[in-house]
């Protein structure tokens, strides 16, 4: 049945209010306009910034609203001016895009897109400035330009990314946030050598992968850092070789990592979004080459605080969005690391269920458990 051009009535899983658990109703989808297309979401997987934004901690509050933003499908219709979409394509939808005509798309050195770049406020489409969602007539607002926990959403094209058919949307999917954001900060910010010592801040999905990443790259030692010993023995997977608790010491674990590695480590990547975290993996680098990037986001009122000496004895501080990776041209060759066994996608998936118990995912991730859920739609 040829559905494009029409309003869809299908299942979505709605969040009507802060921390409240999510209702799946029956909601109806709006046809893509210019520039858009409406997806048909197989598989979506939960991540910790759906958890932060329903629990509307520390941001304007807007509900109801569908979240959800890693995740796999197919595209069931393209808006006008699509070219590059076409329906039946696999494709994997994304929190920030790629307009392909901004300073930062054309720029080799950002995937910042002017356009496209995330915005955690905005609930409706870029356009017009209406959502495609709604029930009995009212609006529902989207999350992030994604809104996956509904069986078809619409997001704009920029923001879609066409990988290979053969890849297993149940997989893949969780690339579409999370893991290329931590893979990305080792392999295409902090850039490892083989041979050299790494860091990582937080063993929690993001900074295990940012650990498989230095793996991939070759590191000889990838020592993990983090408050909870419970993740040290599933690390290990990941190619983390040692492990640091900083509340087993009476000394900033910067002064544990230098003695550690004779005077610091070549790279640490911190992905806890701690600002003390963040000093630490900074002051933890050595002198002359050794290079900090951070992944995690801070608190609004945070500042950040060291010596200026640690910067001008030659150490290197950067940040990272997305893993520097721009959604449309470098996420399918993530997906072939992926295809051809380089990159392990599975021991990042550690629990499953219908898409009918969704909450159950929330629970899961609230209590701390596992790394990423993979909720199967249509069930």
């Amino acid at each position: 049945m040829n559905t494009a051009g029409q309003v869809i009535r299908c299942k979505a899983a709605v969040a009507w209010e802060a921390g409240k658990p999510l209702v799946i109703e029956e909601v109806d989808v709006a046809p893509p306009q210019k520039h858009e297309v409406r997806l048909k979401i197989l598989f979506t997987s939960l991540c910790h910034t759906d958890v932060y934004f329903w629990e509307a901690k520390g941001q304007t509050p807007l509900f109801p609203r569908i979240f959800g933003h890693e995740a796999g499908g197919i595209v069931e219709s393209v808006g006008e001016g699509v070219t590059d979409l076409q329906p039946g394509d696999h494709v994997l939808p994304v929190f920030t895009g790629e307009c392909q005509q901004c300073r930062h798309c054309k720029s080799s050195e950002s995937n910042m897109c002017e356009l496209l770049r995330i915005n955690t406020d905005r609930g409706v489409m870029i356009s017009d400035g209406q959502t495609r969602f709604s029930k009995d007539g009212k609006p529902i607002y989207h999350f992030v330009g994604t809104s996956t926990f509904s069986e078809y959403t619409v997001a704009h094209s920029g923001c879609v990314t066409k990988i290979d058919p053969q890849a297993p949307l149940d997989k893949v999917c969780v690339l579409s946030c999370g893991i290329s954001t931590g893979l990305g900060a080792t392999l295409n910010v902090a850039k490892p050598t083989r041979g050299s010592y790494v860091a990582i801040f937080g063993l929690g999905a993001v900074g295990l992968a940012a650990a498989e990443g230095a793996r991939l790259a070759g590191a000889s030692r990838i020592i993990g850092i983090d408050l909870n010993p419970s993740r040290f023995n599933d690390a290990k997977k990941f190619g983390v070789t040692e492990f640091v608790n900083p509340k087993d010491h009476d000394k900033p674990v910067q002064e544990v990592i230098a003695e550690m590695t004779n005077g610091g480590v070549d790279r640490s990547v911190e992905c806890t979004g701690n600002v003390n975290a963040m000093i630490s993996a900074f002051e933890c680098v050595h002198d002359g080459w050794g290079v900090a990037v951070l992944v995690g986001v801070p608190n609004k009122d945070d500042a950040f605080k060291t010596h200026p000496m640690n910067l001008l004895n030659e150490r290197t501080l950067k940040g990272t969005f997305f893993g520097n990776y721009k959604p449309k041209t470098d996420l399918p060759s993530v997906v072939a690391k992926y295809m051809n066994k380089e990159l392990e996608l599975e021991k990042f998936i550690t629990h499953q269920v219908p898409f009918s118990e969704i909450n159950k995912a929330f629970d899961i991730m609230l209590k701390g458990e596992g790394l990423r859920c993979m909720i199967t739609m249509g069930r």
